[in-house]
């Protein structure tokens, strides 16, 4: 099992057997549970809501490789609509440092 931490993005099953997709906002690794920000899932009802779900049901999504602007461009309105802040920033910090370098070269 990986050691999950606050942040992690994260892919797994409810319960209740729901497919999700959402983020580490909590561990628990006494009761060896998370709770999960839910960013989508097969039930509609789970989305955004913060869910706890037993690590073990839950896999580690690896961190994307970011390689042009429309993947960042996307990064950033999905951090914009999780409501992260510092990943906001980071990413649009990568945006501009990417127009920069495309702008040099013109």
């Amino acid at each position: 099992m990986t050691n999950l931490q606050i942040g992690d993005w994260i892919k797994g099953q409810s319960a209740d057997g729901e497919l999700i997709l959402g983020y580490i906002d909590s561990v628990n690794e006494q009761e060896q549970f998370a709770k999960v920000i839910v960013v989508t899932s097969d039930n509609n009802e789970a989305v955004g809501r913060r869910i706890p779900i037993l690590q073990k049901q839950l896999k580690k999504i690896p961190n994307a490789k970011v390689t042009n602007i429309e993947q960042l461009r996307f990064l950033i309105d999905l951090a914009l609509e999780t409501g992260d802040r510092e990943w906001f920033k980071e990413l649009s910090n990568k945006l501009n440092s990417m127009k920069k370098l495309v702008d040099d070269v013109k």
